[in-house]
């Protein structure tokens, strides 16, 4: 991040995140998608003094920023450089055995969306790249261009759900090799006949992001890890912005459930106020679940 690291992102659903924060009594959070640092600076802020949090990011521009950004809070903020999935092995480090709360805001930060040269924009000019951590890995380029037209297509339909998967991935195999984000929208606007209410590059987009990154298999460890490591009644709060997402964290709540040892606090996720819906566009999509740890699984 760079200049006015505080106005590039503004935080989904703060208002009641911190409300949900603040009512479970939380004093140390592990904030596992730390980002601009926006949700934890609230909850600082509304907390006050007793208040600490743990944030990790897998992209290290990312903790970088969020480090800058909480550090007026001193020793009340801690930001380490690593992905969620490994949350065991960061607690462990800082002698921390429980935390009250957790909180996950899955997905892309802005940031990444609004600078073209991480190639996460379909509007933007930039090489394929989608990783969140650019040190190592695979890049959506070697995704597209790699994959045979069946594997594609399978990935741009689980990750994706778009359901013109095929020609998609057709249209790709018979202009490979593509490496610029421009070139790739250009190929799926064209394959499937122009736009609609949406861009047509959105989904392909999306599940390229997820694939790089390994996103839900991420999820999949990270929120029973961190739910493990609450103290009974602490709460566990996710953010999700499309519905496999929200279904992994479903089907994770409702595990703990099972187990006995957590109980979901909403029914249905919750969703952005009208206000915010109209002035945050990432915001439009979100859904938040929270479920609180009553014993220990």
């Amino acid at each position: 991040m760079t200049k006015d690291e505080a106005t590039i992102h503004r935080p989904v659903m703060l208002r009641e995140v911190v409300k949900i924060l603040v009512e479970g009594k939380i004093d140390l959070l592990l904030d596992a998608t730390v980002g601009a640092g926006g949700h934890s600076a609230g909850f600082l802020e509304a907390r006050g003094e007793t208040a600490r949090v743990i944030g990790l990011d897998r992209d290290p521009e990312m903790a970088e920023g969020a480090s800058r950004r909480l550090a007026r809070f001193g020793g009340r903020a801690t930001i380490r450089a690593r992905s969620f999935a490994d949350l065991d092995v960061v607690l462990d480090e800082l002698g921390v055995d429980r935390v009250d709360g957790a909180l996950f805001d899955l997905g892309a930060n802005s940031h990444h969306f609004d600078e073209g040269g991480r190639g996460f924009s379909f509007l933007s000019p930039g090489p394929l790249d989608m990783r969140y951590d650019r040190t190592g890995g695979v890049t959506a380029a070697d995704l597209v261009n790699d994959l045979s037209e069946e594997k594609l297509a399978e990935l741009i339909q689980e990750y994706g759900e778009e359901h013109r998967a095929r020609r998609i991935a057709r249209a790709i195999a018979q202009e490979r090799p593509i490496r610029d984000t421009l070139r790739l929208a250009e190929v799926i606007e064209r394959a499937l006949g122009g736009r609609g209410r949406a861009h047509p590059a959105t989904r392909t987009f999306q599940a390229l992001r997820l694939a790089a990154n390994t996103e839900l298999e991420h999820v999949s460890l990270g929120i029973p890890a961190a739910f493990r490591r609450l103290s009974p009644g602490g709460r566990l709060i996710v953010l999700s912005f499309h519905s496999g997402e929200d279904r992994l964290v479903k089907r994770l709540m409702r595990d703990e459930v099972s187990r006995g040892s957590g109980q979901l606090l909403m029914k249905k996720p919750l969703r952005p106020a009208a206000d915010e819906a109209r002035s945050n566009r990432r915001a439009r999509s979100a859904m938040l679940r929270v479920c609180e740890k009553t014993r220990e699984g």
